[in-house]
């Protein structure tokens, strides 16, 4: 075999072979980021609301809740509702309803659960006058057993005094919160 085959086989045919890999492994669209995605994009969203109201009430006729939001609106591919600026009266059945109210809220499938965010603020004035303001940063709500618990920094104004924890679970039907941790208060003695 004459000197230049043996050479160009010798060292042709794995430049040959090196340079198809680079081409396939090394292509020029490989070094483009991909543009990153919104989470949220306008085709997520199936339906929107403004000013949005709705209401409920018990098997017995009485009023159970009545929400109000300046915006909802729901992601399809999740079945998850967003609502913006979300205010809930939760009157049970009773004339002294839980005024819940933030910033911005998540309402998972189903409605069982509600995640609330920024500035949230339940609130309750009982039968002889005295306010209870609840406040917290987030806090998760689950309307049918009419319980709500957070692991933030909680703030519970009564007509008695305030009280801050770290954490909480509050039974809204009896009105009875256990604090987690880290727990103070100033309490006024009448």
């Amino acid at each position: 075999m004459p000197r230049p085959l043996r050479l160009l086989l010798l060292f042709g045919f794995p430049a040959l072979l090196l340079m198809a890999i680079g081409y396939w492994n090394i292509r020029p669209d490989s070094f483009i980021q991909p543009q990153e995605t919104n989470t949220q994009t306008a085709q997520d969203i199936d339906f929107f609301v403004e000013n949005a109201y709705s209401i409920q009430y018990q098997e017995d006729g009485k009023l159970r809740y009545e929400m109000t939001a300046k915006r909802l609106e729901h992601l399809k591919a999740r079945d998850v509702t967003l609502l913006q600026q979300p205010d809930l009266q939760l009157f049970r059945g009773t004339p002294y309803p839980w005024h819940v109210q933030s910033l911005k809220g998540e309402v998972a499938p189903g409605g069982k659960e509600v995640e609330l965010i920024d500035e949230v603020r339940i609130a309750r004035t009982d039968a002889k006058g005295r306010p209870t303001v609840i406040t917290s940063s987030r806090m998760t709500v689950f309307p049918e057993q009419e319980y709500a618990q957070t692991a933030q920094a909680v703030r519970i104004a009564a007509a008695n005094g305030v009280t801050t924890a770290k954490g909480m679970k509050a039974y809204l039907q009896d009105g009875r919160m256990l604090l987690l941790s880290n727990v103070r208060g100033l309490h006024e003695v009448r």
